[in-house]
């Protein structure tokens, strides 16, 4: 229930968030300060940092809400060092800085606009800072960029500025870290390359591999590499980690790192993520949990504290998650894209720039379905009843179904918390004399 007091008269409404049907979201990845994510339709969306044409709209501009630049047949995405999709034709293409030959475009340019790198053929795509795997159609690995400490996985240190076939076929699964990559085969073997400062290769040795080595034989069904950690899924839904632990990322209850595979979870895993210094995974029953770094929230269990423990993040619904350097992405069962964690560049796409520690609805953007519209005041008052817990943030609009997240935000002189989730703002001429405004009060879940 909303309560709006203006010039002492109490005017009562109820503000409703409407249920979305489509669009809905099919795939996305979270990079360093940007967030790409495909539409049902086809098309593929961007939002965030734009300083090294990441975005790929032909600008260096940033942006806090989606923006599409493609209208349709995008079937997959992956950002990291570039900004990488495949279309329905299995073609690939890349956008964004190109200093160690990470777009494979034969070049060392970077570009703001969206280049054709290979013609056909490929399946998946797996983007870090400087380096980039490709899995094609035949299950053969191709890799392209830096290759400082043999992530690149051909047996030398030398930068590669296209595709470099590594392993000729029956690859299914690949993931690139910080400075070394991971990749499994059909028969279920977990294999990995590149720099092992830290364990992350989980051979039991702290030495790089310029070629892969074999770490698992058999029953690995998914993996995910973080700046300088990875961990795995087997078979029979255990969770697994290895490499760096400072933050907890591993999720074994220390802050110690680990060149050897130890398990973190004993069953009902589905699906993995890592971000740069952050672990996400997903249960059977829908469940959303993390550990590790979470100085921005990307954890969103409503703190800044790091966990070395798994923590349930949301109950149930979850269906797919990417973590970005300082962010985090999930999808819901509904199509729904959330997110959480730093947004100074706009990565959550919700039309602001401050960071969430809760996990908030990014797209398809909650429509306001009642509205109160009334004329310019001075002064005005709010208090509100908001039952999904906060935060929340004050939004001010012209006309009733205007898309929240081209709604602006309210500058208040006062907005605040109260106990049972009362939020309040004072507003002092904040209110557009010339037309009648449309105010609403969007929360995070």
């Amino acid at each position: 229930m909303i309560s709006i007091f203006r010039y002492g008269l109490l005017l009562s409404v109820w503000l409703i968030i409407a249920a979305h049907s489509a669009p809905s979201v099919v795939g996305f990845s979270a990079g360093h300060n940007q967030s790409l994510f495909i539409e049902d339709d086809g098309s593929l969306w961007v939002m965030g940092n734009n300083t090294y044409g990441k975005l790929g709209d032909g600008t260096y501009n940033n942006t806090n809400r989606p923006a599409k630049i493609v209208s349709s047949g995008v079937f997959g995405v992956a950002v990291g060092g570039g900004s990488f999709f495949r279309m329905s034709d299995g073609s690939l293409w890349a956008m964004g800085p190109n200093d160690y030959g990470q777009l494979g475009d034969g070049t060392f340019n970077s570009t703001n606009i969206p280049q054709k790198v290979v013609s056909g053929g490929i399946v998946a795509i797996a983007a870090e800072d400087f380096h980039t795997l490709l899995l094609k159609t035949n299950g053969s690995l191709w890799a392209m960029g830096y290759n400082g400490y043999g992530e690149l996985g051909d047996g030398n240190t030398n930068n590669s500025d296209q595709p470099i076939q590594i392993v000729p076929g029956y690859v299914t699964k690949i993931a690139a870290g910080g400075l070394h990559s991971l990749f499994m085969k059909s028969d279920g073997s977990l294999w990995c390359m590149g720099f092992n400062g830290y364990g992350e290769l989980g051979d039991g040795t702290f030495n790089d591999a310029v070629w892969p080595e074999l770490i698992m034989a058999s029953n690995v069904t998914a993996i995910a590499a973080g700046a300088a950690h990875s961990i795995f899924l087997k078979s029979d839904g255990s969770l697994w980690a290895m490499g760096w632990n400072d933050f907890g990322q591993l999720g074994d209850g220390t802050f110690s790192s680990t060149n050897r595979p130890e398990q973190i979870v004993e069953s009902n895993v589905t699906a993995i993520a890592c971000g740069a210094s952050h672990s996400l995974f997903i249960k059977s029953d829908g469940s959303l949990w993390g550990m590790g770094y979470n100085a921005d929230g990307e954890l969103g269990d409503g703190t800044f504290n790091n966990a070395n423990r798994p923590e349930q993040i949301v109950s149930s619904g979850v269906i797919a998650i990417s973590g970005g350097s300082n962010h985090t992405l999930f999808l819901k069962s509904d199509g729904s894209l959330w997110g959480m964690g730093r947004n100074e560049s706009g990565e959550l796409g919700d039309g602001f720039t401050n960071g969430i520690t809760l996990p908030e609805q990014i797209y398809p953007s909650p429509q306001p379905v009642l509205r109160i519209s009334f004329p310019a005041v001075t002064n005005m008052q709010f208090a509100a009843a908001c039952p999904l817990g906060g935060p929340y943030y004050l939004l001010v609009g012209t006309y009733l179904n205007q898309p929240l997240n081209q709604w602006t935000a309210v500058a208040t002189n006062i907005i605040n918390t109260r106990t049972n989730n009362i939020f309040s703002a004072t507003l002092t001429n904040a209110v557009n004399a010339s037309v009648s405004q449309q105010f609403y009060i969007l929360q995070s879940q």
